[in-house]
């Protein structure tokens, strides 16, 4: 909301000038693949119209592409329940309580009261009004107008544009203050539903009789959602009002346009993020008397490093996305480098590293924010991250273990088993607890190098520690193994595939979703395993847009008296 000539398209094309991908078409080797994967989709039927509730990423990132890098949103929002092994779809069942609400309130007001500030107001507010010290109604239904259609992701019916250049009138005349009035209203908007939940709406399909499809509004915020991780900026929103995205042509310029934007790089890291369950890191602690180096600093940027080499591998280097589970590259800073034992060349900043081949690091498996999250405070898990490594990356359901397990054998430390090798024989040798520990255990036992903060060692209590394992029918003897085996298994790419199609939908996946899934599974190998090309397959499809006529929950949330 900048002041200037066509003041919201100069705010779009500020964030688009940096194009960190190659828009070159698939490799040689995978053009025959490509010629043969299916070229016409199959038949989807959908889910029905989501209501999400939004998050603190996507409330964030609204914020800085309406106002700018300089206003401050300090909120931290409540978790939501993890669904079908993503917090994108626990945000469908997600509610704003009373308690929560006046959170959103005081944030809603501070942004507001920015906005308008002497410092802002002539950057942010794209009129003047007649007087500043009372009401101005045309330059406040100019400002809130086209502020509420970008927070709204639509343009606003007449009768609500009136209510809200009323309320900042009477609020403005009340306070002898335009610009107070104006913060009232905006702030108004910001706690609105109409913002907080992310609301799609279905209409017919004209192309398929009796089926049912989002609306132009709705597609463009799944697609904006989906790409970079926030609504709709001015240039979709008018694509969508003006028809654009009815047609395949349309439709691709779009997403071309934000597959090329440097925005994609938020999307990608939303993704990965919530998929790699990297929120849990927020909550992770580790014993500082036995692990003195893992810090807090430490933690957080376990997840930074997993997230600059996802980014890094997938987007800048456009690689196959098994290699990320073989690949020695990283990154690093003074803090990570005391875990890893490497020196830092620039302590305070993250500089790129490369393994060398005598080390045994390669991949995402060894990297800290997966060894140090499925481990226990003190110690190692080879349970638990044999259970991670299966339902994260292969989407194979891991049963909870039985009520009343004894676990004392295993945690005695004077006991005569001296590895965890050799004390898990007491869980396989138990019938109720072998079952599992028979899936997770071979290969968790493969980062056994690794201690409970992802600190090599080869050593446990003094025994030679064995890194040999199994996953499936494959066996390897150490941790660069275990990647290798995972970048081979044909399931871990129908598993990004399956999470990432139900991350943009928003629902967890049915059998009948199994074609359409099959078909993008396809056409992934077709494009090299490249995952910017399958977000493109996805964006560009009809079945991501596809929705069957259900009306949805509807929103819970207390109700704003000024609204």
């Amino acid at each position: 909301m900048r002041k200037s000539a066509n003041s919201v398209s100069n705010i779009a094309a500020l964030v688009l000038a940096v194009v960190l991908m190659s828009c070159s078409g698939p490799q040689a080797d995978n053009e025959s693949q490509l010629s043969q994967a299916t070229q016409h989709e199959p038949g989807v039927g959908g889910g029905p119209p989501r209501v999400r509730l939004i998050t603190q990423e996507q409330y964030l990132n609204t914020v800085e592409y309406l106002f700018g890098p300089t206003i401050k949103a300090d909120i931290k929002f409540a978790p939501v329940r993890r669904e079908g092994g993503l917090l994108a779809l626990g945000a469908a069942s997600a509610v704003v309580v009373p308690a929560v609400l006046t959170q959103f309130e005081h944030i809603a007001r501070t942004i507001a009261a920015q906005v308008v500030d002497p410092v802002h107001r002539d950057v942010l507010v794209p009129c003047t009004p007649v007087s500043e010290t009372a009401s101005g109604p045309a330059c406040a239904r100019m400002f809130l107008s086209e502020v509420g259609r970008l927070l709204f992701r639509r343009p606003l019916r007449q009768d609500e544009i009136q209510r809200y250049v009323r309320t900042a009138g009477e609020s403005a005349d009340k306070a002898k203050d335009f610009y107070a009035g104006l913060s009232y209203s905006l702030s108004g908007m910001l706690i609105s539903p109409k913002f907080l939940y992310l609301t799609e709406v279905a209409e017919v399909d004209p192309a398929h009789p009796g089926s049912y499809r989002l609306n132009a509004h709705s597609r463009a915020l799944r697609l904006s959602l989906l790409l970079w991780n926030a609504p709709p900026d001015d240039q979709l929103l008018t694509a969508a009002e003006n028809s654009e995205l009815d047609s395949k042509e349309g439709l691709s310029r779009q997403v071309e346009r934000l597959l090329a934007s440097s925005r994609l790089e938020n999307g990608i890291r939303a993704f990965f993020a919530d998929m790699l369950v990297l929120d849990a890191i927020d909550n992770l602690a580790k014993d500082r008397v036995i692990y003195p180096a893992f810090t807090l600093k430490v933690a957080a940027d376990t997840g930074e490093q997993t997230l600059r080499t996802i980014v890094d591998h997938l987007m800048v280097r456009r690689g196959d996305y098994r290699d990320l589970f073989t690949t020695r590259r990283s990154f690093i800073n003074g803090d990570l480098g005391m875990i890893y034992r490497l020196p830092a060349e620039r302590p305070h900043e993250w500089v790129p590293i490369e393994f060398d081949s005598a080390n045994q690091r390669a991949g995402l498996l060894t990297q800290l924010s997966f060894l140090t999250l499925y481990s226990h405070p003190g110690r190692s898990s080879p349970t638990r991250r044999g259970k991670a490594l299966r339902e994260i990356f292969l989407c194979q359901k891991v049963p909870e273990p039985p009520p009343n397990v004894d676990f004392s054998g295993f945690e005695d430390p004077s006991g005569e088993f001296k590895t965890a090798r050799q004390r898990l024989t007491i869980h396989r040798g138990n019938p109720v607890c072998a079952g599992c520990h028979k899936i997770t255990d071979p290969m968790g036992l493969a980062l056994e190098n690794f201690d409970g903060a992802g600190q090599f060692r080869s050593k446990e209590n003094g025994e030679l520690i064995d890194a040999s394992g199994k996953l499936d029918e494959v066996e390897f003897t150490t941790p660069v193994g275990l990647g290798q085996a995972l970048h081979d298994h044909p399931a871990t790419t129908s598993c990004l595939v399956e999470r990432l199609y139900a991350y943009g939908v928003g629902r967890d996946m049915e059998p009948a979703d199994s074609e359409w899934l099959d078909y993008l599974g396809q056409r992934f190998a077709a494009h090299g395993y490249r995952v910017p090309d399958l977000l493109r397959e996805i964006a560009e499809s009809s079945a991501f847009y596809s929705v069957i006529k259900e009306i949805a929950a509807p929103v819970k949330t207390a109700a704003v008296s000024h609204q």
